[in-house]
């Protein structure tokens, strides 16, 4: 096999990975399955996103009234959810 027929293959190869990546089901796309099943895929997808690039996650807006309060008080529960975690799985 020559570098010229393996270089075809590996592009033929790349493009199918790219077409199968985009027709998979995103957040607000309409998949064949139940609201609760797409809703979790959709939560994965957002979640994977925010691991890989945490600056499409992060909001540095203006908050609206009362916003900033309800976002202080959520961070600390799950900071808190999270520590609690932590530490049952390392409290063996």
């Amino acid at each position: 096999m020559s570098i010229q027929s393996l270089s075809r293959y590996a592009a033929a190869l790349v493009l199918a990975t790219l077409a199968s990546g985009c027709s998979s089901i995103l957040p607000g796309s309409s998949g064949s399955g139940s609201g609760e099943a797409s809703s979790a895929a959709s939560e994965r997808v957002v979640s994977d996103n925010c691991k890989f690039i945490r600056s499409r996650c992060i909001y540095e807006g203006s908050y609206d009234a009362g916003e900033r309060n309800y976002a202080e008080q959520e961070a600390k529960r799950l900071n808190k959810a999270e520590l609690d975690r932590l530490r049952r799985a390392f409290a063996n």
